[in-house]
């Protein structure tokens, strides 16, 4: 099965250009404040325009309120909403109900015990990112270069759809596939040569090392 990729975290029209390029599927666009990777609105607009069919559009945010969904939902032609905060099951049954849109949601893991919310957030999300939990007194609740171990997901199946996420670059990334059996793979941090600035070779290499992992003997 072929693996699907997504970059995160897109900020100019040359990254979307690479996204494209390098065949990822899902193009996200973040929309929180403390994060360098952080857009307006009327630039997410902008992006979110040049980003070709085929490719899924993502907004990610951060214990948003409605007025802020509202917004962004109004004025960003949009695939799906990422929902990286602290968001309630409830929370996300009622972002779902309001927006119509299909809604991922971020967990955090850090140790076996943080496995138990997955198979609860599995009843109310469209997608799950299964992501490296931030420090206690991180400012980014993602996107920090953290992985965690990838051996606590070996064997592990959910009915819902999900994603790794957390300290995955191209050096990486098959051998977390390998571990873990993910069918889907986000990367942020990890294709960037400064935070913030995507580099359009890593974002190839990337791509490339997820969907044709070199075979083990």
């Amino acid at each position: 099965m072929t693996t699907s990729v997504k970059i995160c975290g897109l900020k100019t029209t040359d990254d979307v250009a690479a996204v494209a390029a390098a065949g990822a599927r899902y193009a996200g666009l973040v929309f929180f404040a403390k994060s360098p990777r952080h857009l307006e609105i009327d630039q997410a607009r902008n992006l979110a325009l040049e980003i070709p069919e085929g490719v899924a559009k993502v907004a990610l945010t951060v214990n948003a309120d409605d007025a802020t969904l509202d917004a962004i939902t109004a004025q960003v032609p949009l695939d799906m909403l990422q929902l990286h905060g602290k968001e309630s099951v409830e929370r996300v049954q009622e972002v779902r109900a309001r927006y119509g849109l299909p809604v991922m949601k971020a967990i955090g893991i850090a140790d076996e015990a943080d496995l138990a919310q997955i198979s609860t957030y599995t009843q109310v999300a469209d997608q799950l990112l299964i992501d490296a939990k931030p420090p206690k007194h991180a400012d980014l609740p993602g996107g920090n270069g953290l992985a965690f171990d990838w051996r606590l997901l070996a064997g592990r199946r959910w009915a819902t759809p999900w994603m790794l996420a957390g300290g995955l670059n191209p050096e990486n990334v098959a051998e977390a596939i390998h571990l873990t059996g993910a069918t889907q793979v986000d990367v942020s941090s990890g294709v960037e040569s400064a935070p913030g600035v995507k580099n359009a070779k890593k974002i190839a290499d990337f791509v490339q090392a997820a969907t044709n992992p070199v075979p083990r003997f």
